[in-house]
């Protein structure tokens, strides 16, 4: 038996929902909470601390990942019930370093099609100052 709630019928655009089925993972683990979801936008913030590099700066990985939480879960709020999203390719520019603080993901829908749905995820830091920019393509496939 696992601890992680599976709510029957999800509404894909609650973050309440999302954080719940996020448990126990590495959404979890990074501190991401998600603030908004939809298809076309969704936003999360995310701590630096904990998710740095050696040398105390927010670790481009941790930019990866949280780019491709919010492109996935928008992804599958845009492929809706009875389909599944996979992550097919990812990019990312890292423009600044952040040291301290929070910082916010804006996936924003660049292509919304029938088998993949395309981001670009702007990672700022508490000055609203661009810190990564990640591109991500999600392949969709029916669940069977």
């Amino acid at each position: 038996m696992t601890d992680t709630p599976t709510p029957q019928s999800p509404d894909p655009a609650d973050p309440t929902w999302w954080q719940q089925a996020a448990r126990g993972t590495l959404i979890e683990r990074m501190g991401i909470v998600l603030v908004e979801v939809g298809a076309q936008r969704t936003v999360a913030t995310m701590p630096v601390a904990g998710n740095t590099q050696p040398f105390g700066l927010l670790h481009g990985g941790a930019s990866a990942a949280l780019g491709e939480t919010l492109g996935s879960v928008a992804a599958q709020v845009h492929a809706g019930p009875g389909r599944t999203v996979v992550g097919i390719e990812l990019g990312a520019t890292h423009h600044r370093a952040a040291r301290e603080g929070v910082v916010t993901g804006t996936a924003t829908a660049v292509h919304l099609g029938r088998t993949t749905a395309s981001y670009e995820i702007v990672v700022t830091d508490d000055r609203d100052r661009r810190v990564s920019t990640v591109r991500l393509t999600c392949l969709i496939l029916d669940r069977g």
